[in-house]
C-alpha cells in the first residue's frame, strides 16, 4: 500500500512538469565561415522563431573549422566559404554522405577606410596599371587580406591580384588576418587604408566603403557549400539545412548581398 502511494505521488509530480521539459532538444551546432556572420545570424534567428529550436554557431576561417571538425569538434553542420575546405572535410570522412550542397554565392571587393558616400560609385579602375594605383593609394600603409594561402577570401584576393597583374607590386604590403572579418576590422579601424573582402562583409560594416569590385573571372567562383557532419546525431540539423536553402531564408542572405545558388539569376 505504501509503495502504491509512492508511485501515485511520483506520477502526480510528473504530471506537473511542462511537456518537453527535461527532454529539451539539443541546439543545432553550426560551424560557419566568418563572412556569414550577419546573414546567418538573421536566418537562424528566424528559424528559431518559427520552430522554437535553438542554434549555436561558431564562426571562423573555413580552414580552421574544417580542421576542428576533422579533430572531432562536435558540429552538426558545416558551411565553408570555398569548395577546397569542404573537399578537405569530405576527404577526411567528416561529412554525411549525400548531404553536401552548394548554398550561396558572393563577390570580391576592394574597400577603403571611411563610410560610404551615398550615391558614389567605385572609384578605382581595375586597369593594367592597378599595381601602381594600389601602391599610390596605400602610401606606405597595409593592404588587409585574410591569410592568402589558407583562408578562402585571402586565396580569392591573391588570385584576383595575380590575374590583374598587381600582386608583385603589393605583396610586400599585405597584412594577413586570420579570417576575412578580421581583415575587415583592420580597415574599419583605420589600421590599414585598403582591404580585400567579400561584398557582404563591406555591406555589414558602416566604417568602410567599396572602391572597386573584382571581375568574377579574375578569381575562382565564390561558392559556399554546406554539409551535415557524419557524426551528428541531431535530427534538426537536416531540417535547418533545408530551411537555409528555402525562399523563407532568402531575404536574410540577400540583404547582406549573398545569392542563393539556384535562385533565378544566380547562374545555376
Amino acid at each position: 500500500m505504501r509503495v502504491s502511494r509512492r508511485i501515485w505521488i511520483l506520477l502526480a509530480a510528473l504530471a506537473l512538469v511542462p511537456a518537453g521539459r527535461g527532454h529539451a532538444a539539443e541546439p543545432v551546432v553550426v560551424f560557419a565561415a566568418a563572412s556569414l556572420k550577419n546573414a546567418l545570424d538573421d536566418a537562424t534567428a528566424n528559424w528559431t522563431k518559427e520552430t522554437g529550436k535553438a542554434v549555436r554557431i561558431s564562426y571562423a576561417g573555413s580552414n580552421a573549422l574544417a580542421k576542428q571538425i576533422e579533430a572531432g569538434a562536435p558540429a552538426d553542420l558545416f558551411i565553408s566559404a570555398d569548395q577546397a575546405w569542404m573537399d578537405y572535410a569530405e576527404k577526411a570522412g567528416s561529412l554525411k554522405p549525400g548531404s553536401r550542397i552548394d548554398l550561396l554565392r558572393n563577390a570580391l571587393v576592394l574597400i577603403a577606410t571611411g563610410p560610404k558616400i551615398v550615391g558614389s560609385d567605385p572609384q578605382v579602375a581595375l586597369a593594367p596599371d592597378l599595381g601602381a594605383t594600389l601602391t599610390r593609394m596605400l602610401g606606405g600603409g597595409k593592404l588587409a587580406m585574410a591569410t592568402i594561402d589558407a583562408v578562402p577570401a585571402g586565396k580569392y584576393g591573391k588570385a584576383a591580384l595575380e590575374k590583374l597583374g598587381a600582386w608583385d607590386s603589393v605583396k610586400g604590403q599585405v597584412a594577413q588576418a586570420e579570417n576575412v572579418r578580421a581583415a575587415l576590422l583592420l580597415v574599419a579601424r583605420g589600421e590599414a587604408p585598403l582591404g580585400i573582402v567579400y561584398a557582404t562583409d563591406a555591406a555589414a560594416e558602416p566604417n568602410v566603403h567599396v572602391v572597386a569590385t573584382f571581375p568574377s573571372d579574375s578569381h575562382p567562383p565564390i561558392i559556399y557549400p554546406a554539409a551535415l557532419i557524419k557524426e551528428s546525431r541531431n535530427p534538426d540539423a537536416a531540417t535547418l539545412l533545408t530551411y537555409l536553402r528555402s525562399p523563407a531564408a532568402r531575404g536574410a542572405f540577400e540583404r547582406q548581398g549573398f545569392t542563393l545558388v539556384g535562385t533565378p539569376g544566380a547562374g545555376h
